[in-house]
């Protein structure tokens, strides 16, 4: 239920109609209302900002970018609570969604008598994420915090954001922007964007010239 003790009004979006219908049939007169239902990721957004949802449930592989969307989505409509929903659960896909905003990642043959007990407790503070994948979370996200690259940047002087760091250290296994967007679950615009702050902080011109330096600090003594 929202907070005024109406049905909390829910987004559905996924590629298939009779998904979406599931859902609906799970959700309406369990304390849920559906208020949208599409099938791609530029049509969740617009549905987000336009219908403001307690809850977006988007399915990570969204034609248009099902992670990409939750992350527009938490940034335009921050009080709206995203719950991903996928096919096959992964640790890396789960980490994209979590790092995109979601507060849930739930399997898309979830139970539908789970669902509205899962999207309760999501609006009630609670995360919603099988319990075989949260320990991995943990550990990635304790690796995260101070990064593969933490002493180089700090010789350097050098302070990055968590997406950048992440960026940087894709750049410097060799991925290009279009495979780092896979591996986070971003828009390559966006990683385009974190690329040349990590370039602006490292006073480089390139992505070269960043990993060249990387590189000299790291043979430093």
């Amino acid at each position: 239920m929202s907070e005024s003790g109406s049905a909390a009004r829910v987004l559905v979006a996924d590629a298939q109609a009779s998904t979406r219908a599931g859902i609906r049939m799970a959700l309406e007169g369990h304390g849920f209302t559906v208020c949208a239902a599409v099938a791609s990721a530029p049509d969740a957004i617009q549905a987000a900002i336009q219908k403001r949802p307690n809850v977006c449930l988007i399915e990570t592989r969204l034609p248009g970018g099902g992670t990409a969307a939750a992350e527009t989505i938490a940034t335009e409509t921050p009080n709206a609570a995203i719950v991903m929903l996928s096919s096959s659960p992964s640790h890396d896909e789960l980490l994209a969604c979590v790092r995109a905003g979601a507060r849930g990642y739930l399997p898309k043959g979830i139970d539908p008598e789970r669902l509205p007990v899962a999207l309760r407790g999501v609006l009630a503070g609670e995360s919603a994420v099988p319990r075989a994948l949260i320990l991995g979370v943990f550990e990635e996200l304790r690796a995260s915090e101070s990064g593969r690259h933490a002493r180089e940047l700090s010789r350097l002087g050098v302070e990055l954001t968590l997406r950048q760091r992440q960026t940087l250290e894709l750049l410097d296994a060799g991925f290009d922007t279009a495979e780092i967007g896979d591996r986070l679950g971003l828009s390559a615009v966006t990683v385009r964007r974190h690329i040349s702050g990590v370039l602006r902080k490292l006073n480089v011109s390139d992505r070269e010239g960043a990993l060249k330096l990387l590189r000299a600090a790291r043979e430093q003594p």
